[in-house]
């Protein structure tokens, strides 16, 4: 069921975690190939899920050495709010600026580009458009007045009636701001494989 926060007992130990790190990262990559979605030239965002955000505790707690459960949930309690509940989507947005000048240039034109985005779904002409909601705690530490940075997150909560639309189709992502206008229409398996997220149980590996 989508929603349900990791826990401790979600989360293997360095030893058991190397051993299914392979297995697990080209099931996460494959799963990432649907779920994401470049929207123009410069944006790019990933569809989370429990599965992703298990991923990526699993790889921060690899990186850095975790061993204690105090470490470990500490990264539980930053990555858990991304975890998308029932009629939600759940997005992490990158900026893609390869360059020093790039990043001078584009991050102070994009500031606010996270409360841009916008879900479209259903018809023309009967489409419900849903605002992006900012991870509050995200907010806080990446939001600026005179610049942006380059990774935002952000939530989009559906009602009944736009999960119904989402379901059958089109759904569009697009970016409105006054420095970047893109959209992109959503394939029919991106589709599914969000909208499975609202049916599936939590199991653990």
């Amino acid at each position: 069921m989508s929603g349900v926060p990791l826990t401790l007992a979600d989360i293997s130990d360095l030893r058991a975690y190397e051993r299914d790190r392979d297995a697990f990262r080209r099931e996460v990559i494959e799963a990432k190939r649907l779920r994401r979605v470049a929207i123009g030239p410069l944006v790019t965002v990933v569809f989370e899920n429990r599965m992703t955000m298990r991923f990526q505790v699993q790889e921060m707690a690899r990186a850095e050495r975790m061993l204690t459960d105090e470490q470990i949930q500490g990264e539980l309690d930053v990555y858990n709010p991304l975890i998308p509940g029932p009629g939600e989507l759940s997005l992490t947005v990158f900026i893609e600026l390869r360059s020093d000048s790039e990043l001078r240039e584009w991050l102070p034109r994009l500031v606010g580009i996270e409360r841009a985005l916008q879900l479209r779904a259903g018809s023309a002409g009967e489409e419900d458009v849903v605002a992006a909601e900012v991870e509050a705690a995200h907010e806080r530490q990446l939001t600026r007045v005179e610049t942006t940075a380059s990774v935002h997150y952000v939530r989009f909560s559906l009602g009944a009636q736009t999960v119904g639309k989402f379901r059958r189709g089109p759904a569009t992502i697009a970016v409105v701001h006054p420095a970047y206008r893109h959209e992109s229409v959503l394939g029919d398996a991106t589709r599914a494989s969000l909208a499975a997220d609202w049916d599936e149980q939590p199991h653990r590996r």
